[in-house]
């Protein structure tokens, strides 16, 4: 085999790696913030019954979510927790998303974990 080959292949193999991983946390769906229920809206990364029930206390106080941005006005969602939770969120249709949506930590940082 040539030798600029291998770190060729080896490259290769990294990048496929890593896509891989990153699809693994990234599953396919999309979470209705008019309609899910506390179990649906924990599904999307961060979100957990104490943010699930903020989100259905609002829509029930304030009617349905006209668009996604609209969920800054939520206790303990802001615009950066909005911007990790956006790929999965709608104001129409059906619920699709079926499994937790697990990002990966990035060094440990303070407000990765945080949504409040």
């Amino acid at each position: 085999m040539h030798p600029k080959i291998v770190p060729l292949l080896v490259a290769i193999l990294i990048v496929g790696s890593i896509t891989g991983w990153a699809a693994e946390a990234r599953p396919d769906g999309v979470v209705n913030i008019n309609t899910a229920d506390r179990t649906q809206l924990q599904l999307l990364p961060g979100v957990g019954e104490t943010v699930a029930d903020r989100i259905i206390a609002f829509r029930e106080s304030n009617g349905a979510f006209e668009s996604v941005d609209e969920l800054v006005a939520v206790k303990g969602i802001g615009d950066k927790s909005l911007d990790k939770l956006r790929p999965w969120l709608t104001t129409t249709g059906d619920t699709t998303l079926v499994e937790k949506v697990r990002l990966p930590r990035r060094g440990g940082s303070a407000g990765e974990a945080s949504a409040s």
